[in-house]
């Protein structure tokens, strides 16, 4: 395990559940940002549009804010553009197929005990295990 760090994780996973529950609280809503990106788009306009561009846009600025902090981690991403552009666009294919994504369905639907965010997490993880095994030792990358 490379990059092991515990404390700004449990720091982050803090974070992600207190802005969940306060989005819930304070909106009623859940925070599920496949929701939130794809209503930025048009035909949506609601009353919302706000609250959801905040959203977005406080998960562009955070990874700035925190290298800006002075804490830096390193990522060694050895895919290319082109590989992380085709994975972003299969993902947003799959949260909307599924309606929802790993925040909506892993952070506010587990916690709300909903069957159905419990075996959409699942295959989620299913998934990712998966494909992670296939890339690692079937393909061999």
């Amino acid at each position: 395990m490379m990059n092991f760090t515990p404390v700004s994780a449990a720091l982050g996973g803090v974070l992600i559940g207190l802005s969940a529950v306060l989005m819930m609280a304070t909106m009623g809503r859940i925070a599920g940002v496949s929701g939130f990106v794809s209503r930025l788009l048009p035909p949506y306009e609601d009353l919302d549009w706000p609250i959801r561009a905040a959203f977005v846009a406080g998960l562009i600025a955070a990874p700035w804010l925190y290298r800006w902090s002075g804490m830096h981690v390193e990522i060694n991403q050895p895919a290319s553009i082109m590989a992380l552009v085709i994975a972003g666009v299969l993902v947003g294919f799959g949260a909307v197929y599924g309606s929802g994504c790993t925040s909506g369905h892993g952070v506010c639907g587990i916690a709300r005990v909903s069957p159905r965010s419990i075996i959409a997490t699942s295959v989620f993880m299913v998934s990712g295990m998966a494909t992670v095994f296939v890339i690692r030792h079937v393909i061999g990358g």
